[in-house]
Parts: structure tokens; sequence; C-alpha cells
């Protein structure tokens, strides 16, 4: 069993390192509020200039990856499951702030991961 564990976390690193085209609705940065039992996801619009980079909407900065970030949300979402944020995300906001269904299968995956950890206690770092 182990090494099957070790193979699908393997495949999963893989796959992180692909390239993806970002969503020109923004991106979420995912969190959890262990005293409160939720899960956050803040919003944050973007603009993907010609070269396919995230930019300030404000002040066309490109917005960075890794690292800390001065910017403020347009919304947060919070929920106690997975599938509760992709509803009131997907499904009961309107325009829709995904765009692209590989995000939105991005953020299922990710809602799944926090909640996991809310329950196990474990950590959850958003991929």
């Amino acid at each position: 069993m182990d090494l099957i564990v070790e193979d699908l976390a393997a495949i999963d690193n893989k796959l992180s390192q692909r390239h993806i085209d970002l969503d020109p609705n923004g991106y979420f940065i995912i969190y959890l509020d262990r005293a409160a039992d939720l899960i956050y996801a803040k919003h944050f619009t973007n603009v993907i200039d010609d070269r396919g980079l995230a930019v300030d909407p404000e002040t066309g900065k490109v917005i960075p990856a890794k690292g800390k970030v001065d910017r403020t949300h347009t919304t947060v979402f919070s929920g106690r499951t997975a599938k509760e944020l992709c509803v009131k995300i997907l499904e009961e906001t309107y325009p829709c702030p995904v765009t692209l269904l590989d995000h939105a299968a991005y953020l299922g995956r990710e809602f799944v991961r926090a909640e996991l950890a809310l329950v196990t206690g474990q950590e959850y770092v958003q991929d």
C-alpha cells in the first residue's frame, strides 16, 4: 500500500509542475479557520497580459506566484465542506468568478484537500 501512495504522490507532484493557463477572472487563496471549522476562499481579480502572466488590474504589475502579495480581495467565500464551497462559488454566484473548466476542477480538488486537512487536523498548503 505504501508503494501505491508514493506512486500517487509522484503523479500529483509531476502534474503540479505543468503549465496552466490562468483564469482571466482571477484566482483564489484558500485557507482554513480551524476555530470556526471553516474553509475560506478569497477571490482576487487579475488581468492576463500578452505573455500569459497575471497582472494587478490597478497597477499593471505582475502578481508573483510565491511570496506575500499585498492586494485586496474582491470576495470571500466560506464553507464547511468542499461541496458547499463549490456550490456557493460555481452555482450561486453571478457572474461566476471562474471561467475556465480546469480552474473549476482545480478548485474542487483543493477544496477536498482543505476539507480533509480540516477534518484530520493535518496541515493544509494550497497547491
